[in-house]
């Protein structure tokens, strides 16, 4: 993996967890942890966080990277949850001049 593609997956993630509960992550972050918070067995919760009722950070602390795509594997970060337990991404998208625009939930 190259080195710009490090940074930006850890931008990425950095701005995920600087985006939890502001009024632009209602549709990306947010979303992201209520549903998989709701729809997820606290088996689940319990083997990865050690708690059956996780709250945001922890939930965040699991995302993992899932793909690189767009311009050059690089306008988007997609970051999932381990254990091929969900189709959904949150997926971070680079302007071309490298800034993070949008973070949103995909599928």
């Amino acid at each position: 993996m190259s080195d710009i593609a490090t940074q930006r997956q850890a931008h990425a993630l950095a701005a995920i967890k600087q985006a939890i509960g502001t009024e632009a992550a209602e549709d990306g972050v947010d979303l992201f942890v209520s549903h998989h918070r709701e729809e997820l067995p606290a088996s689940y919760w319990r083997q990865y966080l050690g708690q059956t009722e996780p709250d945001t950070a922890g939930i965040i602390g699991l995302l993992q990277f899932a793909s690189a795509w767009g311009e050059d594997e690089r306008e988007y970060i997609d970051f999932t949850l381990p254990g091929d337990v969900t189709q959904y991404v949150l997926s971070v998208h680079f302007d071309d001049a490298g800034a993070i625009d949008s973070i949103s939930m995909e599928s």
